[in-house]
């Protein structure tokens, strides 16, 4: 198991430099990115701001216009050129703040100008399914200072997963569907990415 505080301190190290880092945690859905992408951002203080992938999600109408809402979280259901947009303005560092979109469970849908990036904060923390990934993903990776891979259990992340889907709406059964299918298809493709990360991580449950 990895211990948060060495995962902080490994993080801190990332704010020393004179040009902003990106840091990002990629894992298959479940894993806990965003549970420790905020553990991260909260420890950090003033020094991090977290802008998630979801916030990329397309919107559930455009989805359905394109035949996909039944896969949404694949790869193809996010703005992914957007996102590799967003990343290199942050990099750049030439604005005195950059304005990133927030994906809400609550509403199923993202928000776009909801988190702001000052120019002084010298690292940002970014989680994702697909940061690794290939294809339309492929920019990504050489834009993360460094990259993190969640690895967890299969049957804790299913549950959680089931949890997740329940508490927004779906009956369990639905909710065990979808992840035996769609998150589980996700899953795989994310498993498929983990060697390309410069660490591989391990949380207690």
């Amino acid at each position: 198991m990895t211990a948060l505080a060495a995962l902080v301190d490994r993080a801190a190290a990332l704010c020393q430099g004179d040009q902003r880092a990106v840091l990002g945690l990629a894992g298959a859905p479940g894993a806990g990115k965003s549970t420790l992408a905020a553990a991260l951002v909260d420890a950090l203080g003033g020094r991090a701001v977290l802008v998630p992938l979801d916030g990329f999600h397309l919107d559930d109408p455009v989805l359905d216009a394109l035949g996909r809402r039944d896969r949404k979280g694949a790869p193809d259901t996010f703005d992914a050129a957007g996102y590799v947009a967003l990343l290199r303005r942050l990099h750049a560092r030439d604005d005195d703040v950059v304005y990133a979109p927030e994906f809400r469970r609550a509403q199923e849908q993202a928000v776009a100008g909801a988190i702001p990036v000052p120019r002084e904060v010298p690292l940002v923390v970014t989680e994702g399914n697909y940061l690794l990934a290939d294809g339309r993903f492929a920019p990504v990776r050489p834009l993360l200072t460094e990259a993190w891979f969640l690895d967890v259990d299969p049957g804790l992340r299913r549950r959680r997963l089931v949890d997740r889907h329940v508490a927004h709406g779906r009956s369990p059964e639905a909710a065990e569907h979808w992840v035996a299918g769609s998150d589980d298809a996700n899953a795989a493709l994310v498993e498929a990415t983990r060697a390309r990360a410069d660490l591989v991580v391990t949380l207690a449950p």
